[in-house]
């Protein structure tokens, strides 16, 4: 045995450069104990892919994160309080829709309730002040609230869709015992996920940081079970294209082979409206998505290098925002899902400054797929 080593490391040194070699070993020779013999010494040399601990700074975004969550901070919190008041005090419907777009509104109010921590942490310098497990509760609930609006926004096209090609019972969309049973169990799930990351200790432990990049080598499951939940994202994202499309080209066809319908122009604007719902969706989520797996697994590679996971964490953070801007957009769409709760955000706006608009009995008419229901119209 010792024959085979001393050969191998002659043949080692003979086809390496001889002075790097023999600088590196007399190195390693002077750190080893005199027990010790440099002939195994070639055995634990590590690999020089492995990438060092790397620090990230993020100081050259950490202005401009700061500025964008804090217009996210006032926009959406106005708006979803606006649409949260509507819904429960003017809002008169009690279908499913109306179900969906309040839990929606409430898993906005909490996301956007996290951003002032991520506002300070970055003012601050990226320095955390809170300890860990604050950390890891702001940044848990962050992502549990935009996955239940994922979801929720989800649910709401699969509604639409089957009030609009369902049958009977089925015609008249989710009923509303079921939508709550629905939205109870998305809780539920989502809290107990939650709770699991949080207790799940991390990688290392740094009270100073928070929001950074982590690696996942010794929790492999926190990055498995993060891309399960990419993997949902994109089943709820193709339910919604597939419910979308096919609630559009519906009201197209009509539109245009029924020319002569009261509201054949009107099946053409919804339809409109549906393509739009669709394009916000994308444009807030699916960046984030689409780069998700490629932060996920460098999180379980070690043979990266420092200047490859910086420029990951950085576009991790810039594709974040769009998936938070999307709390500031919601309001939109709850205005667009339903004509109801259209007509109703008006005319409470006309009271509040004194004046009908002009365009209320425009605006208000009930143009959503959810609200088609004369018995003239084959849709309905």
């Amino acid at each position: 045995m010792t024959t085979l080593v001393y050969a191998a490391s002659v043949y080692t040194a003979t086809i390496s450069s001889g002075r790097e070699v023999k600088s590196s070993s007399a190195f390693a020779t002077s750190l080893l104990p005199a027990s010790m013999s440099p002939l195994s010494f070639t055995t634990f040399t590590s690999s020089p892919n492995t990438s060092p601990n790397c620090t990230y700074d993020n100081s050259t975004l950490s202005a401009s994160l700061a500025v964008f969550y804090s217009l996210f901070f006032f926009f959406g919190l106005a708006g979803n309080l606006f649409a949260l008041w509507v819904f429960l005090f003017l809002h008169s419907s009690r279908n499913s829709v109306r179900v969906f777009l309040i839990n929606c509104a409430v898993a906005d109010l909490v996301l956007l309730a996290c951003l002032p921590f991520r506002i300070f942490y970055h003012i601050n310098g990226d320095k955390w002040v809170l300890g860990p497990v604050a950390c890891k509760t702001v940044g848990n609930v962050f992502y549990m609230n935009m996955y239940i609006s994922i979801v929720l926004l989800g649910l709401i096209s699969l509604d639409r869709h089957l009030r609009m090609q369902g049958k009977g019972r089925v015609r008249r969309g989710m009923s509303r015992p079921w939508s709550c049973a629905a939205c109870a169990a998305l809780w539920g799930f989502s809290l107990l996920g939650t709770l699991v990351m949080i207790s799940t200790p991390e990688d290392e432990e740094d009270n100073s940081k928070c929001f950074q990049y982590k690696q996942r080598r010794s929790v492999p499951l926190k990055a498995y079970f993060n891309l399960l939940i990419v993997g949902f994202f994109w089943l709820v994202f193709a339910m919604l294209v597939v419910s979308y499309a096919r609630i559009a080209s519906r009201l197209l066809r009509v539109s245009r082979d029924r020319p002569d319908l009261p509201n054949s122009q009107k099946y053409k604007r919804t339809a409109k409206k549906s393509f739009f719902v669709l394009f916000l969706f994308t444009l807030c989520f699916v960046p984030y998505h689409v780069f998700r797996p490629v932060y996920i697994l460098s999180q379980l590679n070690d043979t990266r290098s420092c200047s490859y996971l910086q420029m990951v964490d950085h576009t991790n953070e810039v594709m974040l925002l769009f998936s938070a801007f999307n709390s500031c957009l919601d309001p939109i769409l709850y205005f667009l899902l339903s004509g109801s709760v259209r007509k109703a955000a008006i005319q409470a706006l006309a009271r509040q400054f004194g004046s009908r608009l002009l365009f209320v009995n425009v605006a208000t008419s009930y143009s959503s797929t959810t609200e088609f229901r004369r018995p003239s119209v084959p849709l309905a």
